[in-house]
């Protein structure tokens, strides 16, 4: 028996999508690899940001079915927060 295979399922995406609805980013945390880039769609009728707590990233406002993309060059995690909405929080972990 030789090491176990990964599958592509097994690897986290080299890119990702964070869905902004009902005042939510879902999901809450995301797990990317170094290089990823995270793209940020809000689907609320309400406008929202994605803005990283460190200074690292920080959307425009968002209008419903906008998209803002960030290309994660560093390993880290990296908290975000709505500045409109404060208590909708996410994470992005890069690996």
């Amino acid at each position: 028996m030789g090491s176990p295979v990964l599958r592509a399922s097994d690897q986290p995406s080299a890119n990702a999508a964070v869905k902004i609805d009902n005042f939510v980013f879902g999901p809450q945390t995301i797990t990317v690899p170094v290089g990823a880039t995270v793209t940020w769609t809000n689907s609320d009728d309400i406008p929202h940001t994605a803005v990283s707590t460190d200074g690292v990233f920080k959307s425009k406002v968002l209008d419903t079915d906008e998209k803002f993309s960030y290309k994660f060059a560093k390993a880290g995690t990296y908290p975000y927060y709505c500045t409109i909405h404060p208590k909708m929080t996410g994470k992005v972990v890069v690996q």
